[in-house]
């Protein structure tokens, strides 16, 4: 079993959930000031979606990530952020699926700004943990954010356990995904 490769689809359908409600903003509504880390929906998912490119360029060795970070041109619009951040995602899933036993354990070079040769070294699991932990932090901030709107917070967490596999039939069926057997 995979772990990795779970949390990464639970991510991804979190991930398209969370935005599929989002979009139902006005665009007003969508970068209207809140109370948060990053004070609205457009900022916090943004964050979400550049710190995604940050560290799936460090897991794949790409030296650039810094400037893949500092480039960043954030989404104007909460569809236009939905389909980034889904393809995002779908990258992150193929990561997880092409892990190897062992591979957790690979050690990653990461430039914090002072170049990769000083930056920290982070095993790719600890790495992996980091940034689902990262999206769930954001997307609790932006659930609550929208809480706030006349949009109802959908539900975000049916899609790991067996017995919640009803839940989320139709998430997975509209990316052609099948439970595990």
């Amino acid at each position: 079993m995979n772990l990795f490769l779970i949390q990464a689809r639970a991510n991804r359908l979190a991930n398209r959930r969370l935005l599929g409600a989002v979009a139902q903003l006005s665009e007003a509504d969508f970068h209207a000031q809140r109370t948060s880390f990053f004070p609205s929906l457009a900022l916090t998912l943004n964050h979400i979606l550049n710190v995604d490119h940050y560290y799936l360029a460090a897991l794949r060795g790409d030296a650039a990530m810094r400037s893949i970070w500092a480039s960043y041109e954030p989404a104007r619009t909460a569809v236009e952020l939905a389909t980034r951040q889904d393809e995002s995602d779908a990258r992150l899933v193929a990561f997880c699926e092409s892990l190897q036993p062992g591979d957790e354990a690979r050690i990653l070079a990461f430039d914090r700004g002072a170049g990769i040769e000083q930056g920290p070294r982070e095993p790719v699991g600890r790495v992996l943990a980091h940034l689902f932990m990262h999206q769930i932090h954001h997307r609790g901030q932006a659930h609550a954010m929208l809480a706030g709107t006349t949009v109802k917070p959908p539900q975000l967490d049916d899609f790991i356990l067996l017995g919640d596999k009803v839940h989320r039939e139709a998430d997975m069926a509209a990316l052609g995904w099948q439970e595990p057997v």
